[in-house]
């Protein structure tokens, strides 16, 4: 059979012909027959870099010169980051699939000497081009990066460029004019470089060493489609539009889908201080986090981030009477300290390749010394970050309050060089070491009960808490250690929830079959309230 050849158009960016080449790769090996050619071409966004691209009249500044050649025929099909799509396509062409995504997050990256500044109060001055940025990102690092007296202070500037040109920007001694503290680039795009064997050759020498902060997509939502790619073809061309088929992923598509109809809403363009990001995790459903910072008198006023839920069934009907009992809500329980557990920390944290801290508390002040400079270390969520940051530690991520379990597709990406989840160092409590790895946890303290009355004196006493009345028909349960503490007390007739993670995990393997997940109490609350 006589080979089959395809043009394939790109931009001549780094990361332009990385995500093109890795398109062109999957088609050849799933079609052997076929060869696929990348043709370079320059675009009027690559040309235009000393001015924000939102102040630039038009659209299309990343495909226009590509779309155009596409049409005449020079070209078969192209590859565009999904985010650099307008919402209007010419009806001649055809989006004929789109890939697997790459994670969608934002990611903060740091000249090497940040943290010391940082320590002497200096302003950071970090770049991005981007509006929604502009708005998200300076608020959210400057309540988690590690705090001096006063608090950390953020400005952005404008950047503009490709990924390498931006990260040597970090690399220019300090004083130079180009000289920046940091920068927020796309994760994806950084996932992709390093995959492409010859821009990783590129892109790692940059990268090496420089302190980084994942935002979470909560706190950060990114733009619509980011981290998705979008594979077009001409319209009439089905046999090219046959072969392209073969790479979609439905998941992403319904999720580039649901983020740029909430953009439509708005009516689109670069220019648009919003961001929107669909998930969906096995058990939870998806997740649609919004967040824009609308026209106000002054400066842009930042709105809360908006979460949309969909179960991945029905909730069941609530019928009354409703007897709901909150656990989040519940009193803080008295903790016990671990002493046995301290030392093993403090003779572990030194060694540790990657540290999971699963509370604040688990991780006391006199322990943290112990973790070297450098050390990856992650926490459940963003108020766990800023209580740490608040004590000088620098948070690389978070796992947002959906389980470390969540984190899984997210620190197995290359580029960050992490461990695996089995290798990390957890810190936690006595109730929750059942639910990780044999070795992998050390537990700090306790909370106090009938388990722990001989661990010790309390590390943190608070109030005593009646827990759930006998007869609650709805129980939502904050942690391992309420539902060991209370759940006996409860007819089998009672209807169990939690947020994912380690605490589902513990009452499914207690064998409780009426349990239920929620992305966050606030969900929960809302059905039962009806």
């Amino acid at each position: 059979m006589a080979q089959r050849a395809l043009k394939l158009g790109t931009r001549r960016s780094a990361l332009a012909r990385a995500q093109s080449a890795a398109v062109a790769r999957q088609l050849e090996q799933r079609y052997p027959d076929l060869s696929v050619q990348l043709v370079g071409i320059d675009t009027r966004g690559d040309r235009i870099l000393d001015q924000p691209l939102s102040s630039v009249e038009g659209k299309e500044f990343f495909t226009a010169e590509i779309d155009a050649a596409l049409l005449r025929g020079a070209i078969d099909f192209t590859v565009h980051s999904f985010k650099d799509l307008s919402l209007e396509r010419s009806t001649h062409l055809m989006l004929a699939a789109v890939p697997d995504r790459a994670p969608p997050h934002d990611v903060a990256l740091f000249a090497p000497d940040v943290p010391q500044r940082l320590a002497e109060g200096h302003e950071l001055l970090v770049g991005s081009s981007s509006p929604r940025r502009a708005s998200f990102v300076p608020q959210f690092l400057q309540q988690v990066l590690p705090q001096p007296a006063g608090g950390a202070r953020v400005r952005l500037v404008e950047l503009r460029g490709n990924v390498d040109s931006r990260l040597r920007r970090l690399r220019e001694p300090r004083g130079a004019p180009r000289q920046l503290d940091g920068v927020v680039l796309a994760f994806a795009g950084l996932a992709r470089l390093h995959a492409d064997a010859s821009a990783r050759e590129l892109i790692d020498p940059l990268l090496a060493g420089l302190p980084r902060m994942l935002l979470p997509l909560s706190e950060c939502p990114p733009a619509p489609a980011q981290g998705a790619l979008a594979v077009e073809c001409r319209r009439e061309d089905a046999s090219t539009a046959a072969l392209l088929a073969a790479l979609d992923d439905a998941r992403t598509r319904r999720a580039v889908q649901a983020e740029r109809a909430l953009l439509a809403e708005r009516g689109g363009g670069c220019q648009q201080r919003f961001g929107a990001v669909l998930s969906e995790l096995p058990g939870l459903g998806a997740l649609l986090y919004s967040r824009e910072a609308r026209e106000g008198a002054g400066e842009p006023v930042l709105q809360p981030t908006q979460l949309r839920w969909t179960p991945p069934a029905p909730l069941p009907a609530l019928l009354p009477p409703v007897r709901a009992w909150d656990g989040s809500r519940a009193a803080a329980p008295a903790l016990v300290a671990r002493p046995e557990g301290l030392a093993q920390a403090r003779e572990r944290l030194p060694q540790a390749r990657a540290v999971f801290v699963a509370h604040r508390r688990a991780l006391p002040p006199e322990t943290q010394s112990g973790i070297r400079a450098g050390t990856p270390l992650w926490v459940p969520g963003v108020q766990t970050w800023r209580a740490l940051a608040q004590r000088g530690l620098w948070v690389e991520g978070c796992a947002e309050g959906l389980g470390f379990a969540s984190l899984a597709p997210l620190l197995a990406e290359p580029w960050l060089g992490l461990p695996a989840p089995a290798q990390w160092l957890v810190l936690t409590h006595a109730q929750a070491l059942a639910g990780w790895p044999a070795g992998s946890a050390v537990a700090t303290y306790a909370h106090a009960g009938p388990e722990a009355a001989a661990a010790g004196p309390s590390a943190d006493a608070g109030p005593a808490d009646a827990g759930p009345p006998a007869d609650a028909t709805h129980v939502y349960w904050a942690s391992s250690a309420q539902f060991e503490r209370w759940a006996a007390r409860l007819g089998a007739g009672t209807l169990h929830a939690c947020g994912p993670g380690k605490t589902y995990e513990h009452i499914r393997r207690a064998g409780v079959q009426n349990l239920w997940q929620f992305p966050q109490a606030a969900q929960w609350r809302e059905w039962v309230r009806g």
